[in-house]
């Protein structure tokens, strides 16, 4: 009864009129930054943090946490749609909801985007009230071989259902984590694949492979075509496009799908620095393993939209837990929520339940309202975007390119930039042209950096004994899925050839 009539307060705090304007200000530039391609949500929320300098601190946390829980959904409308992943965390949805946009489903897959997303986040804000701090608790038991454990599985997840070839998912995998390594190193501070030129001694952003792969790469495999195809349906049937929800029955039937993802990304969320796009590639590569229709995921599959998605936005909940229980950020966009925290003189921790509960449980309430105030906006921005691919294919392209262009150059007003994603660009058409998948070339280069700061820190802090990814439980564990999914594909390829090869022997005899 207490947590209720704290969350009852949170919500009266939350509806008085100039923070309920705040709410709705940063759902709107939430969905926008992440609809951007070339911005970041944690860019966004950075740039938002200045602004909230002279607001009172419920505000200021009112407006990033509703940027936070917009910013996981706004991407995913131009990755179903135009194959552009507003967010890494959207880049699963491109396998099966831009498949489905390409079906003429586009309107259907939005639908299970929004309805993924709306039950991820509420049942993720749930579980955020109930068990802050318990699970902020467990929470403390992860330590680096853990991270790397996680971002290991997400990546051998990645190499197991992104294509009909294991060893050309391989290859893509291994050029994305040696694109992650160029720059400077974080451990040792060497320079590494610079070959002298200054622009890449910061290493080469994730947003220009991503955008330059997925965007210009699949525009210039467009034009390959002629823009003929299956690229008119793409444009001529959007004047059909609409809002499109999945029945009851339809979502019953997926209710394991929601389940797995959603507890995946609360429970990915929930460990520091692993967020929303971990917690996304995680749940997909369970549901490729695990899922009832497991072999359509790739080719259209609704489960592979519900499984992502929900994953992403349940990860919010899990990561402002122990944010507000332990001062932890559990993710980027966290770190800056707790840094507006510190701006206006107050701890996140156990002791900020006691000495400021309706605070918190403001927070509480806007991760409530924000959730459905983002599936509203998602719902009504749907519409404006389906109108842009009436137009013809050739001119949606060309914009697209000069948006693609536009958004590598804003995030670091760097020219060498423009260089890199169209490098990048002409290798994204390379690798549809010879059937090389994408995602683990660019999975690679997100998560490389991530994986390799993780792995050293642990061989430094454990003496170089590589075993104690195996001797701790956790972590231990977690491996022992991670390689049982690469190895499974290798099983199973094998007990084809040899069912092949007795059944080919019985028709001989």
């Amino acid at each position: 009864m207490e947590v209720l009539a704290n969350l009852a307060t949170g919500f009266g705090h939350l509806f008085t009129p100039v923070n309920f304007l705040v709410l709705w200000v940063g759902l709107v530039l939430g969905m926008l930054v992440a609809v951007l391609p070339g911005l970041t949500l944690v860019m966004g929320v950075v740039l938002a943090l200045p602004f909230t300098y002279k607001m009172g601190v419920s505000p200021a946390l009112i407006l990033l946490t509703a940027m936070y829980v917009s910013g996981t959904y706004g991407g995913a409308i131009t990755a179903i749609l135009f194959r552009i992943p507003g967010e890494p965390m959207d880049v699963p949805l491109l396998w099966d909801g831009y498949e489905m946009t390409r079906r003429g489903e586009a309107a259907l897959a939005l639908g299970w985007s929004l309805v993924a997303a709306l039950f991820g986040g509420l049942v993720s804000a749930v579980v955020m009230v109930l068990l802050s701090k318990p699970v902020a608790g467990l929470a403390l038991a992860f330590s680096t071989p853990e991270f790397f454990a996680i971002v290991f599985f997400g990546l051998a997840s990645v190499v197991t259902l992104s294509g009909s070839s294991l060893v050309n998912s391989l290859i893509s995998l291994c050029l994305g984590l040696l694109i992650a390594t160029v720059g400077v190193d974080s451990i040792y501070g060497a320079e590494r694949f610079t070959f002298g030129e200054p622009f890449l001694q910061d290493g080469i952003e994730f947003l220009l492979v991503m955008v330059g792969a997925y965007g210009i790469g699949e525009v210039l495999t467009r034009m390959s075509t002629g823009f003929a195809g299956e690229a008119g349906e793409a444009g001529g049937g959007a004047a059909r496009f609409r809002t499109a929800f999945p029945t009851l029955a339809q979502m019953l039937g997926m209710k394991a799908t929601f389940a797995r993802g959603t507890a995946t990304g609360i429970v990915v969320g929930v460990v520091p620095g692993a967020g929303a796009t971990v917690s996304a590639f995680v749940a997909y590569g369970l549901e490729s393993q695990y899922g009832k229709n497991r072999d359509k995921l790739g080719k259209g599959s609704a489960e592979g939209i519900v499984a992502a998605k929900s994953a992403a936005t349940a990860s919010v909940g899990g990561a402002l837990v122990p944010l507000l229980a332990m001062g932890i950020p559990g993710s980027g966009a966290t770190a800056i929520i707790l840094a507006a925290f510190l701006l206006h003189g107050i701890q996140p921790g156990p002791q900020v339940f006691v000495s400021s509960p309706d605070l918190v449980y403001t927070v509480f309430a806007t991760v409530f309202l924000g959730v459905v105030g983002m599936c509203i906006l998602g719902f009504f921005a749907i519409r404006p975007l389906c109108k842009v691919l009436e137009a013809p294919e050739a001119i949606v392209s060309a914009f697209v390119v000069v948006f693609c262009f536009v958004g590598a150059f804003a995030a670091r007003n760097n020219l060498s930039d423009l260089y890199v994603i169209s490098a990048f660009g002409v290798l994204g058409y390379l690798f549809e042209r010879f059937d090389f998948p994408i995602a683990p070339l660019v999975l690679g280069t997100i998560l490389g950096p991530l994986a390799e700061t993780n792995f050293m820190t642990t061989m430094v802090s454990f003496d170089n004994d590589w075993t104690i990814f195996f001797r701790r439980p956790l972590s231990g564990g977690i491996l022992f899925l991670a390689f049982a999914g690469l190895a499974w594909p290798l099983v199973r390829a094998t007990l084809k050839r040899v069912r092949a090869a007795r059944e080919a022997h019985a028709r001989a005899a």
